[in-house]
């Protein structure tokens, strides 16, 4: 049968994470790990998010990560996280709170960014009209246990199921927040770092931003200082299910990665 890595045909997670909607929800993922107040100093203090290079080549380095741990086979799944692991124990923060320094692979943050992405991708994928039953739901979430060991995480520690996802959640609302030094993302957005290549998709990051956060939870909205109605979520859900229906109007050659068309093919067989 070969070596399809970590998910494989027949998972919940290559039927959903091929879509190209998927983009929103890693932006939102991003704005979930932004709000954990380790997270977001490990990430200001170790990388030059306005250098356009610099920014550009972690935007690379992270959805190539992406890509291998989705679709990878196992040899280059360890490969990847091996790397991811290394790079995390060696670089450290400072967190002013406590005055204590800190590693980035410290269990918790981690544990956070992993829960902010499996509820992204899922939260984006449902309101989208991806087709997704409650069991579905569940096993993506379950899955996703192997995706946490790959970053050096227990998969038993993380979430199991979408309720255990959601219980999560609730149980770090209070210890999570804004930090000040952080610019904030939305901000950022409209002088967005892109190469010169792409530069004429510049336009497109704000309103890229802006769906991202409106998909965002009504209290994390908050958390960034932006309006939190029903309003934004109905308009959030609308917008999603619109993309989600045109691009599904282009070919599927077109549509999909090549990783997501080799998987829809294993899938099929």
């Amino acid at each position: 049968m070969g070596d399809h890595g970590i998910f494989g045909p027949g998972s919940v997670t290559w039927r959903v994470m091929g879509e190209p909607i998927l983009l929103v929800g890693g932006i939102r993922a991003l704005l979930m790990q932004g709000l954990h107040p380790r997270a977001m100093r490990g990430v200001l203090q170790n990388s030059a998010l306005m250098d356009p290079d610099e920014a550009w080549s972690r935007f690379v380095r992270t959805t190539e990560f992406v890509r291998v741990r989705t679709y990878g086979t196992c040899a280059e799944v360890a490969k990847a996280g091996r790397r991811v692991r290394k790079i995390h124990a060696r670089l450290t923060a400072y967190d002013p709170d406590t005055g204590a320094t800190f590693r980035l692979d410290e269990p918790e943050a981690l544990r956070w960014v992993h829960v902010g992405e499996v509820d992204s991708y899922l939260s984006v994928a449902r309101r989208a009209g991806v087709r997704l039953t409650d069991d579905e739901a569940d096993t993506f979430v379950h899955e996703w246990r192997r995706a946490a060991e790959v970053v050096g995480l227990d998969g038993a520690e993380v979430p199991g199921s979408v309720a255990e996802l959601h219980d999560y959640i609730e149980a770090a609302r209070p210890g999570l927040r804004f930090v000040p030094e952080a610019a904030h993302p939305l901000r950022l957005s409209l002088n967005a770092p892109l190469p010169r290549l792409l530069f004429p998709l510049k336009p497109a990051v704000p309103a890229l931003m802006i769906l991202a956060f409106a998909t965002l939870p009504r209290w994390a909205r908050r958390l960034y200082g932006l309006p939190a109605t029903p309003v934004g979520d109905l308009w959030a859900t609308a917008t999603l299910r619109t993309l989600h229906t045109g691009l599904g109007l282009v070919p599927a050659q077109v549509r999909y990665s090549p990783a997501a068309r080799r998987a829809h093919r294993l899938t099929a067989a």
